[in-house]
């Protein structure tokens, strides 16, 4: 896959019902950062505000959400039950995406930028 122009290009480029996944996981990031600019990144979709916020793709079985180790650390104990690693977050395509969870995540990066900002 050539490197997308836009994150809807992103988006239109997997079958529907990874579409909608993905959308959903864009609104959440866009209600939770509404001030955040929305691009591509190492050729998936991200969303910048003082720094960068987070990362969000499409895999084979799983949506994976990019928020830095300090997202993923700052949130260890509801990420029970997900497959995490160092820098990222593994949501299965058959299971309904845990928005409210990824809201928090991406308020709290909003929040670390902001303070690393302010130094």
């Amino acid at each position: 896959m050539k490197k997308p122009e836009s994150v809807d290009a992103y988006i239109a480029s997997f079958p529907a019902e990874v579409q909608t996944l993905l959308q959903q996981m864009r609104s959440a990031i866009k209600q939770a950062a509404p001030d955040a600019e929305e691009i591509i990144s190492y050729g998936i979709p991200a969303f910048r505000f003082k720094g960068m916020l987070v990362w969000f793709a499409a895999h084979t079985n799983h949506i994976g959400l990019y928020p830095r180790g300090s997202g993923i650390e700052e949130f260890a104990v509801q990420l029970k039950g997900y497959k995490v690693s160092k820098g990222t977050i593994q949501f299965p395509l058959d299971r309904p995406v845990p928005l409210e969870l990824i809201g928090k995540i991406v308020q709290f990066r909003v929040e670390e930028n902001l303070r690393k900002g302010r130094k």
